[in-house]
């Protein structure tokens, strides 16, 4: 799709050079007019509030009415919410007490948006990883968490467990801890597999440093336990790991990429299977994704790729290594939007990222068609650079 240039810059390349750049006029992105064929979940960030007294670094301040702003925009485009996630900065910045707060203002939004999804994490990060945890200890904070988000009416995702990486012993710990929660809860909920790419507290996870063994005792859980999973997210950015595990799945459980560098593929599918979607890229690139899964949809599948190919370099750039530091794109670009109107970051996550990558995010979104407002987004990037003292 062409579209014209509407605003001229000067943006920073490597070697401290400016380079002039024109950004173009955005693409209008149709909004969906048919269920999708996929089940789509938006793991959405939260939006700091600039003007509080809280040391940034120690306590989360967060600006509400913003942060719930941003997910009636995400549920505006057709995407389910998953709350309270990584992309929430939860366990960088964002403690259990605000966690669950966001959930329940979350919760309270959803019902007065008809046909609103909300999915939303339960894990331990209240109890401090140590190795002399007792598993009995993870499984009480576990268990707490699950509690507190069923009483509220929610949904659960199993998040990966920071304390249970730190003090299991063997692959059955995990097994033991894994089976003794998904006994109790009221609704199947979406076992989330974090990593270490994105968080490097959870390496070995499953009891295996090699992904393949740890898959395969991921596996002996779910299948256990097939009438309380709904699902499994996979976050190892390994489409190959995803699609092997995807077919070895029990029938009846779904696999929900978080694979965001290879989604679109993953999401599309094979003669074998697909894969849904729990993305913390859907934040970023809500219209696009909306309007590529309404493709899908409508068997359209040339449209489904041209739509989503030119976001795919733009998601593996917002997560390129270090991956944990990605939500600081994900907020630029909120403000970039006018979602926001600050670059501020709950604990100053805002300064995780470097101005050239900064630059480089805001051309790719550009080539996305991604950048909804050009003259606003110009004058924001400007302000950057004015701060980093670039004219």
């Amino acid at each position: 799709m062409k579209r014209d240039s509407v605003q001229a810059m000067a943006l920073p390349v490597a070697g401290g050079r400016l380079e002039p750049y024109q950004v173009r006029a955005p693409r209008a992105f149709a909004r969906p007019t048919r269920p999708f064929t996929r089940c789509a979940l938006a793991a959405a960030h939260v939006v700091a509030d600039p003007l509080s007294a809280r040391e940034p670094w120690l306590e989360a301040a967060i600006d509400w009415d913003a942060t719930l702003a941003y997910r009636r925009h995400l549920w505006s485009w057709g995407l389910g919410l998953a709350e309270a996630m990584d992309t929430a900065q939860r366990g960088m910045g964002v403690d259990w007490p605000n966690s669950l707060e966001l959930i329940r203002r979350t919760l309270d939004a959803a019902k007065d948006f008809p046909g609103a999804v909300v999915a939303s994490g339960a894990g331990t990060d209240h109890l401090a990883p140590r190795a002399d945890l007792a598993l009995g200890e993870v499984i009480a904070a576990y268990e707490e968490q699950c509690a507190a988000i069923e009483r509220l009416g929610g949904r659960i995702i199993l998040m990966a467990s920071r304390a249970l990486a730190a003090c299991a012993k063997s692959p059955e710990d995990y097994g033991r801890v894994y089976d003794r929660i998904l006994s109790q809860v009221k609704q199947p909920v979406i076992i989330h597999w974090l990593g270490e790419m994105f968080d490097p507290a959870l390496a070995g996870y499953w009891g295996h440093g090699e992904h393949g063994a740890a898959m395969d005792i991921c596996l002996e859980v779910i299948r256990r336990n097939a009438a309380k999973v709904d699902g499994i997210k996979v976050s190892l950015l390994d489409k190959e790991k995803e699609i092997e595990m995807r077919r070895r799945l029990p029938k009846g459980v779904a696999m929900y990429t978080g694979d965001d560098f290879n989604f679109a593929e993953l999401i599309e599918g094979d003669a074998e299977g697909h894969s849904d979607a729990l993305l913390g890229i859907f934040d970023a690139i809500a219209p696009a994704a909306s309007a590529a899964l309404g493709a899908l949809a409508a068997g359209d599948r040339a449209a489904y790729h041209e739509i989503l190919a030119p976001t795919v370099p733009l998601a593996r750039h917002i997560f390129c290594a270090p991956t944990r530091f990605y939500k600081t794109g994900i907020v630029f670009l909120a403000w970039l939007n006018g979602h926001q109107e600050h670059f501020v970051m709950v604990g100053g996550q805002q300064s995780a990222r470097h101005l050239l990558h900064f630059a480089e995010l805001f051309r790719l979104a550009d080539a996305a068609g991604l950048l909804t407002d050009p003259e606003l987004a110009c004058r924001r990037m400007k302000q950057l650079l004015a701060v980093h003292g670039v004219a």
